[in-house]
């Protein structure tokens, strides 16, 4: 079965002469089993017709913003249609698609789907050698790769124009076989489990009141996803949060204690492959809880603790197959601490954050951590989005779980 199979695809055709060979594209896309929906720009129309591509693609296909002949006024929306892509393919791009593209330059209906795609986003370029290979042309490409576009080379052969070069679209069984290596490459975790923690947990005082933290949950949520876009079905536990996730692939299980954290993640630890534990759990829990909300009576008022179980640890202990990976947040004696950590609780990998690193820690939408595996090989990284750290997390675990 084609990895394409069931896959949602939005394929951009622009006005260039090789968007007669989107036909062939559309109809090779439907035999793999994936649903296509066609966005063209207007001036593809002079090259290859709506008429066909909706007829291949069994969809309407869509160019302007506004459907004018429903005299209804209604539009097409461009971030629902974003939205509902697993993948974004324009094939043919040419050199005035590639440069808005690159420029944020949103003057039709499949420019404003581009700037509002989460999902990737394929590009096979198509033009004639003189314009391939211009300065600008070059620079566009550049750019669209370091925005994690996936460029589909172009390939050499006759031009239109007579001439012999690298220009041409890629030929669509091409494009086809890139896809389908960059997906196999993509879902590098298919058919593989994973239980993320994520957040602080909230330990009851009375009713009312409760000992927390200043966890977002970003992190967990983060690696939850990425995980998931990598193939692996994943089970989220969360303690309160206001992070959300979407994603087929992902199972939210709330909770608010630390032991209630515990309770869920030895129900399912037994049946995952790999555990990230990436939640600000409390160490200490107050050890009585009042059956109603405490009166301001004293001028002062102490609360006894007692500690928690520690769920990384218990896990360490009864691990057989699992890769296991655990966070450090330290601000002293940093990788002295996260090695002990490591050893301690069992550890495939530790992720360090350090508090004396400006930019890093709760509530920030960055982060800057030091990988340590249990080899103790050290490698620290430099300040990141946390969707990058993620991605650099999930990175690790494939390369070290493979």
């Amino acid at each position: 079965m084609s990895l394409l199979s069931g896959k949602k695809i939005i394929l951009g055709v622009t006005g260039g002469i090789a968007a007669y060979k989107t036909a062939n594209l559309v109809r090779l896309l439907i035999k793999a089993g994936a649903q296509v929906q066609v966005i063209m720009t207007p001036a593809s129309h002079q090259f290859v017709t709506p008429y066909t591509l909706s007829t291949l693609s069994t969809r309407p296909v869509y160019t302007h913003f506004f459907n004018t002949a429903d005299q209804k006024g209604t539009w097409n929306n461009h971030v629902d249609l974003a939205l509902w892509a697993d993948l974004v393919l324009i094939a043919p791009a040419t050199a005035n698609t590639l440069a808005k593209m690159a420029n944020g330059i949103c003057d039709n209906l499949l420019m404003a789907i581009y700037l509002s795609a989460k999902c990737p986003v394929y590009i096979a370029p198509a033009m004639d050698l003189d314009m391939y290979i211009h300065p600008s042309t070059e620079k566009n490409l550049k750019t669209l790769e370091d925005y994690k576009n996936y460029i589909i080379p172009a390939e050499f052969g006759q031009l239109a124009s007579g001439l012999v070069g690298q220009g041409r679209m890629a030929e669509v069984e091409n494009i086809i076989s890139f896809l389908e290596n960059s997906l196999s490459k993509e879902l590098a975790l298919d058919n593989v489990t994973a239980l993320v923690t994520a957040g602080p947990t909230y330990e009851a005082i009375d009713p009312v009141r409760f000992v927390g933290n200043h966890s977002s949950g970003k992190m967990g949520y983060d690696i939850a996803l990425e995980l998931a876009q990598k193939g692996a079905k994943v089970l989220l536990v969360s303690g309160p949060s206001s992070q959300s996730i979407s994603h087929p692939n992902v199972t939210l299980v709330s909770v608010v204690s630390a032991q209630q954290m515990y309770d869920a993640c030895h129900k399912y630890f037994n049946s995952v492959d790999i555990m990230i534990a990436a939640a600000a759990v409390a160490d200490y829990r107050p050890s009585k809880v009042m059956e109603q909300k405490m009166k301001k009576n004293n001028d002062t008022f102490s609360i006894e603790m007692q500690k928690n179980p520690d769920i990384l640890a218990s896990l360490g202990e009864i691990k057989d197959k699992q890769f296991l990976v655990g966070f450090a947040l330290e601000t002293q004696n940093e990788v002295e601490n996260a090695k002990g950590k490591l050893l301690r609780k069992n550890l495939d990998l530790i992720v360090l954050n350090s508090l004396n690193d400006p930019g890093a820690g709760f509530g920030k939408p960055t982060n800057k951590v030091t990988f340590i595996d249990k080899n103790f090989t050290i490698e620290p990284m430099e300040l990141k989005t946390k969707e990058d750290v993620a991605k650099d997390i999930v990175e690790r675990i494939i390369k070290n779980y493979a």
